[in-house]
C-alpha cells in the first residue's frame, strides 16, 4: 500500500516525514461514477485531468466490461489526500446535483477503498477499539468487510459521511496501514476478471457479465 520514497534526510517534523513517503490508494467505484463523474475509463476525461494537475496525484482508472472499476491513486500522501478530497466533493457535488432545497450539497459521499487483508486487523483493532476511534473522532461510518473480494487477498472498507469527515477518516486509515505494512504476497482485486458476484453492500448485489 505504501514505500518509503527517499527519505529526505532533513530530520524535522513528523509531518515533514509524511511527505516523503509514497502512498497508494485504490478505491473501488462505480463504472458510471469514473464514466460520468471522473472521466472516460482509461481516465481521460476532464475531471481527472483537473485532479492530477491540482493534487499533483498520479490516477489510473481501470477498464473492463464490469460495473466497478479500481481508481488508483499514487504520490506523496499530502496529494493522495488532495485528489481523495476532490473526488469526494466532485461525487457530492454530482449527488446534490439531483436535490433540492436544504439537501442540495450535502448529501452522503460513499467511498470504498481496497486494502490488503492482512492490514484490516490493525485498522479495526483489539475488539473494535480502534475503528471504533476512528468513527467517533471524525464523525464518519467506517465498515470493514468481512470477506475477501474475488480472486484475492483484498478487502473493501466502505466509509460514508460529508466530503471533509470521509476525508479526516481516510487519513486516519492511511495513517493506520503506514504504520502497519501487509504480511505475505497480495493478491490485487481485479473486477474484470471476476465471474462471480460482487457483494457492494448489505443489500446490493451486482454481476460482472454484461447485460445480455
Amino acid at each position: 500500500m505504501a514505500s518509503p520514497d527517499g527519505a529526505s534526510g532533513m530530520g524535522g517534523s513528523p509531518e515533514e516525514t509524511e511527505l516523503s513517503i509514497t502512498l497508494t490508494l485504490r478505491m473501488l467505484m462505480h463504472g458510471k461514477v469514473t464514466a460520468g463523474g471522473l472521466g472516460a475509463a482509461r481516465g481521460k476525461g476532464e475531471t481527472v485531468k483537473r485532479i492530477r494537475e491540482q493534487s499533483s496525484a498520479r490516477i489510473t482508472i481501470s477498464e473492463g466490461s464490469c460495473p466497478e472499476r479500481i481508481t488508483t491513486i499514487t504520490g506523496s500522501t499530502d496529494a493522495v489526500f488532495r485528489a481523495v478530497s476532490m473526488i469526494a466533493f466532485k461525487l457530492e457535488e454530482d449527488l446534490g446535483a439531483g436535490s433540492d432545497g436544504a439537501t442540495a450539497g450535502r448529501a452522503p459521499v460513499t467511498l470504498r477503498l481496497v486494502i490488503p487483508a492482512s492490514q484490516c486487523g490493525s485498522l479495526i483493532g483489539k475488539a473494535g477499539a480502534k475503528i471504533r476511534e476512528i468513527r467517533e473522532s471524525t464523525g464518519a461510518q467506517v465498515q470493514v468487510a468481512g470477506d475477501l473480494l474475488p480472486n484475492s487477498t483484498e478487502r473493501a472498507v466502505t466509509v460514508s459521511g460529508v466530503p471533509d469527515t470521509i476525508i479526516q477518516c481516510v487519513r486516519q486509515i492511511c495513517a493506520v496501514i503506514l504504520e502497519s505494512p501487509p504480511k505475505g504476497a497480495t493478491i490485487p482485486y481485479h473486477p474484470g476478471l471476476s465471474l462471480g458476484t460482487i457483494l457492494l453492500s448489505a443489500n446490493q448485489v451486482r454481476g460482472c457479465s454484461p447485460p445480455g
